[in-house]
């Protein structure tokens, strides 16, 4: 599934930024490019736009003033160079704020919840891909793309998801066997990440909801191919 998307920024040199970005996603359709606030609501008047990138620092129109003016409103990911619009930004319900320069990883990030916003709209549901776990003596049924990452806790391991934490009797070595490789990763000895959940990375940590997780140095190289083949 590919969202349309228009980019609107005064400044060529972040257009192109954003395009290159925008060209390489498969969930994304580059359908025009505009300079400024004026030419982009005539050009959504002709075509059918499901996500606006926006510059919130524009002359004459800005970004906020821009979505004032518009009766129908697709998904906006706000881009600017400062952080002090985060807080005006949410008020307008926007799907996501990128401050500039925009990591890779993070532009990523945005597009994924961009399309579960579309999805959610448009009822379009995926078959949700399961385990199921033996948790207190029960049998437990774990939705996969729920889960945030995977901890080891001596002779159990910690599953952490948007729903619960789960304690199952497992190392972390047989668990990963049952993962799927292309959206699981063991980053550290002790861990075991969501890919799909990944906001950002440095050298030492991940960050899965702002909660940081260690990175052993000899799995960054994995870690930075997995990324790039999502």
């Amino acid at each position: 599934m590919k969202l349309t998307c228009i980019i609107v920024d005064d400044s060529p040199m972040q257009r192109l930024a954003v395009s290159k970005l925008v060209a390489t996603h498969k969930n994304l359709s580059l359908v025009g490019e505009y300079g400024n606030a004026i030419e982009a609501k005539q050009g959504i008047k002709k075509e059918e736009v499901d996500l606006i990138f926006l510059d919130v620092e524009m002359p004459i129109i800005n970004g906020f003033d821009f979505l004032e003016s518009l009766t129908k409103r697709p998904q906006i990911i706000l881009i600017t160079g400062k952080p002090d619009y985060a807080l005006k930004a949410f008020e307008y319900d926007i799907t996501d704020y990128l401050q500039k320069p925009i990591s890779p990883t993070r532009f990523d990030f945005s597009i994924k919840r961009a399309v579960e916003r579309y999805e959610q709209k448009h009822g379009i549901h995926n078959d949700e891909e399961h385990i199921f776990v033996k948790s207190n003596l029960k049998k437990r049924k774990v939705i996969l793309n729920k889960i945030k990452w995977i901890e080891a806790l001596g002779d159990y391991i910690k599953l952490v998801s948007d729903e619960a934490n789960i304690i199952v009797l497992s190392t972390l070595t047989a668990f990963e066997s049952e993962l799927p490789k292309d959206k699981f990763l063991r980053i550290h000895k002790s861990y075991i990440v969501n890919l799909d959940k990944i906001e950002k990375f440095s050298g030492k940590s991940v960050e899965v909801e702002g909660k940081q997780l260690p990175l052993s140095r000899h799995k960054r190289q994995n870690l930075e191919k997995a990324l790039e083949e999502l």
